[in-house]
């Protein structure tokens, strides 16, 4: 990732250094540090930079020009033109326009836009692109930050509670980092407010085989296959389950089952 110098700053937003100066010490930012403690800025930092100087001079309160500065930071990519950009405070909202796009910096949502002048009695209505959905931007943080993803996937719930793929995807991240407890309680709240889902129901059985509650994965197998008698992975799994639990005629049949489903894939 690119840094930028505090020259090349002055130079790319149009800005004295004592503003800069000023916006730093005013926490709408923290560079990083480079050779002999000089400032470092990234592309959001530069992002940041300008909405700060631009919001201020609107009088939008501190406070909010921070919570809007950390939310735009995130929904940021890397690097694009900075003319890209342009934002703006619409009565006491943060507003990004992104080409034809505007939306809300603290909340993500797209607003309608329009064009033309209405006090002439010109005006035309566009539909803005969709806005990339908590669940769609919490798997593309997966292997990335796998921090940001769990807020994404409970922002994506909190939206959504019906929708049990964000719910089955973020009990997997939890149980992946090691919050077993915290994995258990989505598990079970999911299965709650959306019922018996095959997978939902094979993930808590591998989260409960791991915290070494054997007796509990095999019923959690057991009703995922209840649910999908297809499930060729739950099959094996709850085979050697009941192999461990001194079940022996119960692990032949299931995985006789499984090598049937697996023969006829």
């Amino acid at each position: 990732m690119r840094r930028y110098g505090v020259r090349e700053v002055e130079k790319l937003l149009r800005l004295p250094r004592s503003t800069i100066r000023a916006l730093v010490a005013a926490g709408f930012v923290t560079p990083g540090r480079g050779p002999r403690n000089a400032w470092l800025f990234s592309f959001q930092d530069l992002i940041a930079l300008r909405t700060a100087q631009a919001l201020a001079a609107a009088k939008v309160p501190a406070r909010r020009i921070t919570r809007s500065i950390k939310a735009l930071k995130r929904r940021l990519p890397d690097a694009m033109p900075l003319s890209g950009l342009s934002i703006s405070a619409v009565a006491d909202r943060v507003v990004v326009k992104e080409g034809v796009n505007r939306w809300q910096a603290e909340s993500g949502q797209y607003l309608l836009g329009f064009e033309g002048d209405p006090a002439a009695g010109s005006l035309s209505v566009f539909q803005a692109k969709p806005q990339q959905s908590w669940f769609e931007r919490a798997e593309a943080l997966e292997e990335s930050d796998s921090v940001e993803a769990i807020d994404a996937y409970r922002r994506a719930i909190a939206a959504d509670p019906a929708r049990v793929e964000a719910r089955i995807n973020l009990g997997r991240l939890l149980h992946n980092t090691g919050r077993l407890v915290q994995a258990e309680g989505l598990y079970r709240e999911a299965i709650v407010a959306c019922g018996n889902d095959a997978l939902l129901l094979f993930n808590f059985g591998v989260l409960l085989d791991d915290m070494k509650r054997k007796h509990e994965a095999a019923e959690a197998y057991e009703e995922a296959l209840r649910t999908d008698p297809a499930f060729a992975d739950c099959c094996y799994n709850l085979a050697l389950l009941c192999e461990e639990l001194g079940r022996p005629r119960d692990a032949i049949r299931h995985m006789a089952r499984y090598r049937r489903l697996r023969r006829g894939q």
